[in-house]
């Protein structure tokens, strides 16, 4: 997965034909648990781009997202929010393959 390295980055982004940026942090247990499920998840959904979010390198971003809890998915079609699945609490694998799956209906 690669990681957003800028603000201006995440603007270019946000703009491609569909991308889920993952705000985590490496301090964060639960981030950690989904991190081994996660190669997989990104090898059944070709059709999206997934970018790491580090939430204390980008934390106004996350304050300007409404993103107050991690993990968390923002999905992004053509420059428009298609969908998001943030709270604090712990993802499971198929709480993420749902949200991804909900994005395409």
């Amino acid at each position: 997965m690669e990681k957003l390295q800028s603000k201006e980055q995440f603007e270019q982004l946000k703009k491609e034909e569909r991308v889920v940026f993952m705000f985590s942090a490496d301090w964060c247990p639960d981030c950690r648990v989904i991190e081994p499920i996660l190669p997989g998840i990104e090898a059944d959904y070709p059709e999206y781009e997934f970018i790491y979010v580090d939430r204390d390198e980008f934390i106004d971003l996350c304050g300007e997202l409404d993103v107050f809890g991690i993990p968390s998915f923002v999905a992004y079609h053509n420059g428009e929010e298609a969908g998001r699945f943030v709270s604090k609490d712990r993802k499971t694998q198929e709480e993420i393959e749902a949200f991804l799956n909900s994005l395409s209906a």
